[in-house]
């Protein structure tokens, strides 16, 4: 079973304000490196720093670099994953950028660069975050122009396919709204398979999907398999099997360069249990064996002593309707000792959390085994972390080995300082904020309650609780809710403890106000700004803000008798402000007891009337306001970044250090990871 890993809590810009708290991250990058490089869309790219990648030996850089490699390699799958004619159109879009001998400056060009843009930021032609197909701003007729104004020769023309033939797929695949509109279709009542344009599944249908893997596993087993994982379920001749992604299967050439880098990595391995985790991977990469890919977890869960850390493989399974498969991710990253100290503090603790978690205690664990927890500094991320990245990981996603093994948990320090930057100048909150209190509030303790809610959401909230046995995968039971639940049960950990005197004692954070700046904060978030990001007319489709509306909304109706959340209009503008923080804290604790049974007992139908009643329905008079209130600002709500870029010194055939730049242009890198990582073909 996978458990929701990647957790965006700076999910609008600027709603976190930096404090004087982050000397050692300010102090790091130089004082004129340029978080910010451009906007286009709805979309922002910025650019982070990686502090203490000098202070690595020279064997470490080599580490890193390896493992940069490996992470690219997989590039090409993540686009494959998300849609089976990405890699078709990515490529045509590519050819025309390199080889177009017209007028660029035209405006008709810049509409078609921000819808190339818009396709790399996104890994295809589904919105990253909606998941909706977003369509060109510039006509077919231009597109027709643009084609025959380029080298035919870069075009990725397959058989006896003509540049007319291409252009006619091109119309269909990215100009027609009714051709695979949903990525990841969530709606009750369809086919969720065949609904969803993800590229996990061939010629079948839910029940299908279902009936397969109702044969494949039983509730009973103490250590099932992640059946689904690496594998694309097809079905040819009435028969249904799983085409697996491996180095002599699915996307081989792509993953023989992940396994030729690993092999790398060993040589230069920092210790023995890191060279142990590189091996298992390896073998599972070779053989596709699922419970390799669980023995490799296990033995990377204990390799807690190792600076260089990564993630590499099919991790995270948002993008399965039915939350069986995964996407290709990978990230390269080294410990930031100083920042750890915080986050290991609370997940020394985790056992206390559990035994004082509001959720009934036939739902607890009954032991809490190791959750290793750090502050890393990313180095470069891939796959489905990038360009949009997470801020926190908690893995394995296994429950079985979360439960028995531990697990590790990180919040990706660099990649928060990158937000925070941006977040100084932004305006969001001066605009959403009630008070100039709030405001004050805000800015003493804002860094550091978004670091915890982070930290307590990632190593807390997602390692708690436990399902009662035989009732299986809670992706399963749950099916398309399960991961709007998972991230509001981790959300209302988090939310429950970050008002606890707990974290005082703990010496975490100062007093009880960081915990109302995180109260506001949610609230603020997931009943207006995140509104944001909603188009006019349309319900909430992804998870998180399905996830968030719900927490936030459930709270406002629950607590109303007591006006425990107050709507509040001045000046013409809505807010919503809470009264009475003690009683916020006890209805968050009501709804995770209540979530925390749907998952342990497998409610489908609970989980069901509570994210269709809460999370999913704007109200469109408010729609309307924030809209409006957020276009003054004139920023991009969703933000993702320029990788940095490694590169080795070389004294013969030996590397003897590796240097890192800091790119600046988007366009010029994905345009380089287009040639040097163009590893799959276009009908995979």
């Amino acid at each position: 079973m996978k458990f929701v890993a990647k957790f965006l809590l700076i999910i609008m810009a600027g709603i976190i304000v930096m404090s004087c708290s982050d000397n050692k991250q300010k102090s790091a990058a130089p004082d004129n490196f340029k978080y910010e490089s451009e906007s286009f869309a709805d979309l922002r790219i910025q650019r982070y720093f990686v502090p203490g990648f000098e202070e690595l030996t020279a064997k470490q850089k080599e580490l890193v670099y390896y493992l940069y490699q490996a992470s690219l390699s997989g590039r090409d799958i993540i686009y494959d994953q998300n849609y089976k004619h990405n890699l078709y159109i990515r490529r045509s879009l590519e050819a025309i950028v390199r080889t177009y001998s017209g007028d660029r400056n035209e405006p008709e060009f810049q509409k078609f660069m921000t819808y190339v843009k818009r396709v790399w930021f996104s890994n295809g032609i589904h919105h990253h975050y909606s998941n909706k197909k977003f369509l060109p701003e510039f006509s077919k007729e231009y597109l027709t122009k643009l084609v025959g104004g380029s080298d035919e020769y870069e075009f990725p023309l397959q058989n006896q396919e003509s540049l007319d033939d291409l252009l006619k797929n091109l119309f269909v695949y990215m100009f027609d709204p009714n051709v695979a509109p949903m990525k990841v279709n969530q709606a009750a009542g369809v086919d969720l398979i065949k609904s969803s344009a993800v590229n996990f599944y061939g010629e079948v249908t839910q029940k299908e999907v279902e009936d397969f893997y109702r044969k494949e596993a039983d509730a009973n087993e103490t250590e099932p398999i992640s059946y689904g994982l690496n594998s694309k379920l097809v079905k040819e001749d009435g028969k249904i099997f799983e085409r697996h992604w491996k180095s002599n299967g699915a996307y081989a050439y792509s993953i023989r360069k992940i396994v030729s880098w690993l092999k790398k990595a060993v040589t230069v391995a920092e210790n023995d249990q890191q060279k142990k985790c590189f091996n298992l991977l390896i073998e599972y990469y070779e053989t596709g064996d699922l419970k390799k890919w669980d023995e490799y977890n296990i033995e990377w869960v204990k390799d807690t002593s190792s600076v260089v850390d990564f993630v590499n493989g099919f991790v995270e399974t948002y993008n399965d309707p039915l939350g069986f498969r995964a996407t290709y991710e990978s990230i390269v990253s080294i410990k930031d000792n100083e920042a750890t100290k915080r986050i290991e503090a609370i997940s020394k603790n985790a056992k206390w959390f559990e035994d004082n978690s509001p959720i009934a205690k036939e739902h607890k664990k009954p032991d809490v085994k190791g959750i290793s927890a750090k502050v890393i500094t990313a180095v470069v991320e891939a796959g489905d972390a990038a360009p949009s990245t997470p801020i926190g990981i908690n893995l394995p996603n296994a429950n079985w080995i979360r439960k028995v093994h531990g697990s590790k948990s990180v919040n990706l320090g660099n990649i928060v300082h990158s937000y925070n930057k941006f977040a100084e100048t932004s305006g969001v909150l001066q605009e959403f904020a009630y008070s100039k209190e709030e405001v004050e509030l805000e800015k003493k303790h804002g860094v550091l309650a978004d670091d915890l809610h982070t930290d307590m959401h990632e190593v807390i909230g997602h390692a708690s609780g436990q399902v009662n046995p035989g009732v299986g995968e809670p992706h399963q039971t749950l099916k398309n809710y399960y991961s709007t639940l998972e991230e509001a049960r981790a959300d209302l950990v988090a939310l429950y403890f970050l008002y606890d005197q707990k974290l005082v004692d703990l010496g975490v954070m100062e007093s009880l106000d960081c915990g109302k700046v995180a109260y506001n904060d949610y609230i603020r978030n997931g009943l207006i700004v995140q509104l944001a990001r909603v188009q006019p007319g349309e319900n909430i489709e992804e998870a998180h803000m399905r996830n968030r509306q719900l927490v936030a909304k459930w709270a406002l109706e629950m607590g109303a008798k007591e006006n425990v959340i107050e709507k509040k209009v001045k000046d013409g503008k809505t807010f919503f402000v809470i009264n009475d923080y003690a009683k916020l804290k006890n209805l968050f604790g009501q709804l995770l007891k209540e979530i925390q049974r749907i998952k342990s007992e497998g409610d489908y139908e609970a989980g069901k009337n509570l994210v269709e009643n809460y999370g999913v329905k704007v109200d469109l008079v408010l729609h309307k306001e924030i809209l409006e209130r957020y276009k003054k600002l004139n920023i991009a709500p969703y933000a993702g970044f320029i990788q940095p870029k490694l590169i080795p010194v070389m004294e013969g055939k030996k590397i003897i250090d590796v240097k890192i730049e800091y790119p600046e242009d988007f366009t010029k890198q994905m345009l380089e990871y287009g040639k040097e990582f163009n590893l799959l073909t276009t009908y995979n």
